[in-house]
């Protein structure tokens, strides 16, 4: 079994954007995380990240699009994630279980990858994306201090969780 760091994306590796994070020109990564992502990797997590990406099913951008994205995270994080779950669909255009809050998503990585869910974590910037961890019973974290009634932790940023999680681990 394999203990992992689930991670959304937008507002958590890089700056979250109200028309979208595709393309190089709008990808801003936060302070840090390639540090935090290289540490985790170092301390023997899997990294994977899941991530809500409706501006597919919408149209203002394409699937190829949000994949030279994940190419340039990649190329910049030393290639340390070990994959990237994305659900292309929002409620106005397509339903989908894939889609936060729902679990599937994770549920498809967990059993790809013979995850551990008592010795992993899942670090989002929303209550959408802990709500399907907290149902599967993986530990919680949110970034950015924002209220939440369903975080384990909070902290302001990705290099803040890295203290919890080294720490309880």
């Amino acid at each position: 079994m394999n203990k992992c760091i689930f991670l959304d994306r937008d507002g958590v590796l890089n700056k979250d954007r109200v028309d979208y994070v595709y393309s190089e020109k709008y990808l801003e990564i936060l302070p840090g995380v390639k540090e935090s992502l290289l540490s985790l990797k170092k301390a023997g997590y899997l990294l994977i990240v899941i991530t809500n990406q409706s501006g597919i099913a919408k149209g203002i951008y394409t699937e190829a699009d949000m994949h030279h994205v994940h190419k340039l995270m990649q190329e910049d994080w030393e290639g340390c994630i070990n994959d990237f779950y994305f659900a292309p669909w929002h409620p106005s255009v397509s339903e989908s279980l894939t889609r936060k809050p729902d679990s599937l998503m994770f549920e498809k990585a967990i059993a790809k990858y013979k995850v551990d869910i008592n010795s992993s974590w899942m670090i989002g910037d929303k209550n959408r994306d802990l709500v399907p961890a907290k149902k599967l019973g993986i530990k919680t974290i949110q970034v950015d201090n924002q209220d939440s009634e369903v975080a384990d932790y909070k902290v302001s940023s990705l290099p803040n969780a890295l203290d919890i999680i080294l720490g309880v681990a």
